[in-house]
């Protein structure tokens, strides 16, 4: 149970104080009559609330499942690009009964792909603790193509771990058993360049694609599941077998997988049965 004055604020409705006036001027009801105090309990599993003409949809935490576009950064403000929150629509913009909308892990500038916000602390450090070993999985296009015996050392290399070399301050790492598959299918995890969504003005290529008309799909030459998260760590195995990654798109978090109808910079809110997922 919550106040309705602090629910409705966090809801996008300004200020406690804003939110006064909307019931005094009885724009607010709760299951179908008028609430004029402030101070008013809530129950947000049970209580509906409509404020105009607009039932209000109430909620403590929210998840959002976006296709991360090329040149955005995941973080709250960045003086020099846009970052993930730049995407959200003004509905989203403000604080939720659960806090704030954050990054659950992040990507590379440079890199699509699945990434969810939200405002659930808890699932966040959950999934992301070392001790969980989540598993994320990436689509990735090489630099170099592999011939059938470098695609198996490759394998052996991935299935047993090897030692990462330190990048810049970043020191050097014995990366974990991770699982690498290889494809000449783009169809494997549904990877597809449609339309680039209106919030995102940048893609991969630089220039979106005009209205209908598909991107061109990325090279795919495997897909690859690792069990930590190091800094620039799928970058850096692939740069210790003197290979370069190109293109890299992460397709899957845990059990939950990347929905291929968001366009490269759109978002939606996770199913109860998607959350479920994250957690399992």
């Amino acid at each position: 149970m919550d106040r309705i004055d602090k629910i409705l604020s966090h809801h996008g409705f300004g200020s406690r104080k804003d939110v006064k006036k909307l019931l005094r001027d009885e724009l607010v009801t709760v299951n179908g009559k008028f609430v004029y105090d402030s101070g008013f309990q809530l129950d947000i599993s049970k209580d509906s609330v409509v404020v105009g003409d607009e039932e209000i949809k109430l909620q403590h935490d929210v998840y959002i499942m976006m296709n991360k576009c090329k040149d955005v950064v995941c973080a709250n403000k960045d003086g020099e690009h846009r970052t993930v929150f730049d995407l959200l629509d003004d509905s989203l913009r403000h604080k939720f009964l659960g806090g704030d909308l954050h990054c659950m892990g992040r990507l590379d500038i440079d890199t699509e792909g699945l990434l969810i916000l939200t405002t659930d602390g808890k699932l966040t450090h959950r999934l992301l603790s070392p001790k969980t070993h989540a598993p994320k999985t990436y689509a990735v296009g090489l630099r170099d193509s592999l011939t059938e015996e470098e695609k198996q050392k490759y394998a052996e290399k991935f299935t047993k771990g090897f030692w990462i070399d330190r990048e810049g301050n970043e020191e050097g790492f014995d990366a974990q058993p991770s699982e690498i598959q290889f494809t000449m299918h783009n169809e494997e995890f549904r990877i597809e360049e449609g339309e680039v969504s209106p919030y995102a003005r940048t893609s991969l290529r630089s220039t979106p694609s005009p209205k209908g008309v598909p991107l061109k799909s990325p090279k795919i030459d495997c897909l690859l599941t690792i069990y930590e998260g190091k800094f620039h760590q799928v970058k850096r195995m692939f740069a210790q077998l003197g290979n370069e990654v190109v293109y890299l798109k992460r397709v899957k978090m845990g059990q939950l997988e990347l929905d291929p109808k968001i366009p490269l910079g759109g978002y939606r809110e996770l199913s109860q049965e998607e959350i479920s997922l994250l957690s399992e």
